[in-house]
């Protein structure tokens, strides 16, 4: 998906968001808007609360190094054993220092003692980006220091995952080195990818794969929304139900007609479609391609939401 589309769909959730809000019954409004109140009380609190997280922990990343090149300034190579030190403020959990010549030779590392001093100038992350030369041009930039992102498995995990690692240049005595630590930006901030999402299958010749959805992940995202990506292969068709509360469709590929209450909606890429709550719906794809598109309910999907009509 390219980045405008990226766009169009950070852009349609929020008014999504902003719809639903008016498709409840009349008499329930003033439950539903208190309901709505709270709901986005909390994803505004949910979301300061991993903003202040990830600003701790970038703070946190930055004070460690800092305070290891200070302790290289006062004690030099001594300064590499309290590095080692197993749950010490410098070796706990995920956290823990690297410390690197600007040569690219590794002189202090915690989790493996074994690697240290082999050259590690030309080591490579997962998507084949030149870190040990971008921590060495880093450390030996002007400005001494900076940030470099890359692709690194979690301890214990083979998939990759964005790390985020400060680079500082120090020195002892007329040696030069570079000081880094870092840490998984996902414990911080949700992500996900189409790429990455798992999918089933409905109807015979329907996909579908949560895209974001709450109840599928070990943490409280603070939303009460789900996007699910779905495919209709040419031919296929979703069988006629009903949702207890209002669904939107966007459109992200192919062609198809959408059945509200039995009234056709054309479906072609680029188009939103709210359906009303309790409102019989089936879509067909009529095209030669799969018709993709973007199926958001709030509250999140549920099966208990979901009813199959004639």
């Amino acid at each position: 998906m390219n980045g405008f589309k990226k766009i169009i769909c950070v852009l349609f959730i929020t008014v999504i968001l902003l719809a639903v809000a008016g498709c409840v019954q009349s008499e329930d409004t003033t439950v539903s808007e208190q309901n709505a109140a709270d709901s986005a009380e909390q994803e505004v609190q949910t979301a300061e609360e991993d903003s202040v997280g990830l600003a701790f922990q970038k703070e946190s990343t930055m004070s460690l190094v800092n305070e290891a090149v200070e302790l290289m300034n006062e004690k030099g190579e001594l300064a590499f054993d309290e590095f080692r030190e197993k749950d010490s403020k410098w070796f706990h959990d995920d956290t823990y220092l690297s410390i690197w010549t600007t040569g690219g030779i590794r002189v202090a590392y915690a989790p493996n003692v074994s690697s240290e001093g082999e050259n590690v100038s030309d080591l490579k992350d997962y998507s084949g980006n030149p870190l040990g030369q971008l921590f060495i041009d880093t450390a030996l930039s002007e400005d001494c220091e900076g940030w470099v992102d890359y692709q690194w498995p979690k301890p214990g995990e083979t998939s990759p995952t964005m790390k985020y690692t400060f680079v500082k240049r120090a020195s002892i005595g007329d040696g030069a080195y570079l000081v880094t630590s870092g840490f998984y930006v996902d414990d911080y901030v949700y992500t996900n990818s189409l790429e990455d999402i798992k999918y089933f299958t409905r109807f015979g010749t329907v996909s579908l794969g949560n895209l974001l959805h709450p109840g599928t992940v070990d943490r409280d995202l603070g939303v009460d929304y789900s996007i699910a990506h779905v495919i209709i292969k040419p031919g296929g068709s979703i069988e006629p139900h009903m949702m207890k509360n209002p669904e939107v469709h966007y459109v992200l590929a192919g062609e198809g007609v959408l059945y509200i209450e039995d009234v056709p909606f054309e479906l072609s890429e680029g188009q939103l479609i709210l359906i009303p709550a309790s409102s019989k719906q089936h879509t067909e794809n009529t095209g030669d391609a799969d018709l993709e598109f973007f199926a958001i309910d709030q509250p999140a999907w549920a099966q208990e939401n979901e009813e199959m009509v004639e």
